[in-house]
């Protein structure tokens, strides 16, 4: 792997020279943007509105549009020397409970890595007193362009940095609540489902997506269309559906187990 930035965890006046590394590879089925009447690969191109020329990526930079509509230009040397700590640095602003931070804020993973000999002991020391204390250290970094507020955390003897929404970047979804009342029947038979269903593998799960696109590529070049799922029908009796629910998940747990 390459590293995608290098620095140090700062916790207290201990330093720890990092680097990061991104933790996935995301990859799309392959499909390009075409032109639906010829089927004419369609191409994006950056075109100057002063020049009304194609610009190459060297001339390219960032800009920010002042009130008065002038455009201050900004170069990737300017914003490298921007005076901010968290540039080369993870600065730990404090730890707690891994259950303390809404998981609907977390963001992007990296691996953390030590860089150099001299860092081993005090990432190890890092690593293990997080996965003593059951905590992590919430943080601020600066990843290319942005500072992001980020946790450490350990994982499997070394550290994951998660890159977590700032919390006003998260909209209010209002009151989504529904205001429909439940029986203690109704609750009690979603809870024997609930534990009829425990135990999933995650890592045995697999994307179906490429395989279903796979199967539409096939019959639309055969001239046809592939067979369309049955719509989800909302239950009617509720309670028949959660007693039916909950015979399919054992009999499906009792056939996995070769009891059945």
């Amino acid at each position: 792997m390459r590293a995608v930035w290098s620095g140090w965890v700062a916790f207290g006046l201990v330093s720890v020279p990092v680097q990061l590394f991104s933790a996935v590879d995301e990859h799309g089925p392959g499909l390009h943007l075409v032109h639906a009447a010829d089927g004419a690969r369609i191409r994006l191109r950056r075109v100057c509105e002063a020049e009304q020329r194609e610009v190459p990526q060297s001339e390219l930079a960032r800009g920010w549009e002042a009130p008065d509509g002038r455009m201050v230009v900004l170069h990737d040397t300017d914003l490298e020397a921007l005076p901010l700590p968290t540039r080369r640095t993870v600065e730990v602003l404090g730890f707690v409970p891994i259950e303390d931070v809404d998981p609907v804020l977390y963001s992007r993973p990296y691996w953390v890595g030590f860089h150099g000999r001299a860092a081993q002991r005090p990432y190890a020391l890092l690593t293990e007193a997080l996965a003593r204390s059951g905590r992590q250290a919430v943080c601020k970094v600066t990843l290319r362009t942005r500072e992001r507020l980020a946790v450490l955390r350990p994982r499997h003897g070394s550290l994951v940095l998660q890159t977590l929404l700032w919390p006003q970047e998260l909209r209010d979804p209002g009151d989504l609540s529904s205001p429909a009342p439940l029986t203690d029947r109704e609750l009690q038979l979603a809870e024997v489902l609930m534990n009829e269903m425990t135990g999933v593998d995650i890592s045995e799960l697999h994307d179906d997506y490429a395989a279903a696109l796979e199967q539409l590529i096939d019959a639309k070049t055969a001239g046809g269309q592939p067979q369309e799922l049955p719509e989800p029908v909302p239950a009617v009796d509720l309670m028949a559906v959660l007693e039916e629910s909950v015979r399919a998940a054992r009999e499906s747990r009792n056939a996995g187990d070769g009891t059945g």
